[in-house]
C-alpha cells in the first residue's frame, strides 16, 4: 500500500472508530491528515457523509487554498479554515482531529476548563494542552484557524472555549491515542466533579515525572499497538472502510 492509500485507510479508520466510541456529532466535525511526501495539501472527510460510512476513497484531498485536488465531494468551509491553518502553521500537526466529543467539550463550557491532574490518564496530558478562551461563532473565515494555531503554539492539543477540542500529532496512531485517552480523562473529571467532593490533585513534581514516562520509547510502542489493535476490530467487523 503506497503512502497515499495508507493515509487514506488510516484516516477512514480513525473516523469509523471515533463514531464507534461516540466522539462524533451528527455529520459535523473533521479529521484531516497530510500524506507523507506530499506537502501541497491534506486529506479530510467530505461534507455530508456520516463518519460511520466513510471509506478511504470517499476522503477528499484539498490544497491550502481550499481547492479539491481529488474527490467527488465538497469540503465544509469550517473544515478548511481550521485544519488548513493548523497544518500550514504547526510543523508537528501532520494529523489534526477536531471533535465535539461530549466529556471533553463539557469541560470547555466551564469558566475554568482546565484538565486537572487527578488521574493517571490525565497526567499523560500534563503540560500538553493549550486553552483558547475566545469563542467567535462558527469558523467561517481564516482568522479562526489562525487564532487557534497561535493559541496552540508548540502544544499538540487545544481546548476551544464553548466549542470542542483539537488533537494534533505527527501520525494517526499518536493523534488517535491522544484523542481516545483525552475523552477518558475528561470523563473521569466530570464524574469526580459530579460527587461535589474536593478533587485530589497530584503534585506538580509527580505530574511532570509521570508525563515524561508517557513519552518514553517503551510507551511509543504501546501507542502504535493501540491503533493497530483497533484497526483489527474494523478489519473483522466493517472491513469496507479501506475501499
Amino acid at each position: 500500500m503506497d503512502a497515499m492509500q495508507q493515509t487514506r485507510a488510516d484516516l477512514a479508520a480513525a473516523l469509523r472508530l471515533a463514531e464507534r466510541f461516540g466522539f462524533h456529532e451528527g455529520i459535523c466535525n473533521h479529521f484531516s491528515a497530510m500524506v507523507p511526501g506530499f506537502n501541497g495539501g491534506f486529506l479530510v472527510n467530505p461534507q455530508g457523509l456520516h463518519w460511520g460510512e466513510i471509506t478511504a476513497s470517499s476522503l477528499v484531498l484539498v490544497d491550502f487554498e481550499g481547492k479539491v485536488l481529488e474527490g467527488e465531494h465538497a469540503v465544509e468551509a469550517t473544515a478548511f479554515y481550521i485544519h488548513g491553518a493548523l497544518h500550514r502553521r504547526l510543523p508537528g500537526a501532520r494529523v489534526v482531529l477536531h471533535t465535539h466529543m461530549p466529556h471533553a467539550t463539557a469541560l470547555t463550557t466551564l469558566e475554568d476548563p482546565t484538565l486537572e491532574p487527578i488521574s493517571q490518564t490525565a497526567l499523560g496530558f500534563h503540560g500538553r494542552i493549550a486553552y483558547d478562551h475566545d469563542y467567535n461563532g462558527l469558523a467561517l473565515d481564516s482568522a479562526e484557524g489562525e487564532r487557534i494555531a497561535a493559541a496552540m503554539g508548540d502544544k499538540p492539543l487545544a481546548f476551544l472555549a464553548n466549542h470542542g477540542v483539537v488533537v494534533s500529532g505527527p501520525d494517526m496512531a499518536t493523534a488517535f491515542n491522544d484523542l481516545y485517552y483525552l475523552e477518558r480523562a475528561c470523563e473521569l473529571q466530570i464524574k469526580a466533579l459530579s460527587t461535589g467532593r474536593p478533587l485530589r490533585r497530584v503534585s506538580g513534581q509527580v505530574a511532570e515525572r509521570t508525563a515524561r514516562q508517557f513519552v518514553e520509547p517503551d510507551n511509543a510502542g504501546q501507542v502504535a499497538a493501540h491503533f493497530t489493535a483497533l484497526k483489527r476490530l474494523l478489519d473483522r467487523e466493517t472491513p469496507d472502510y479501506v475501499h
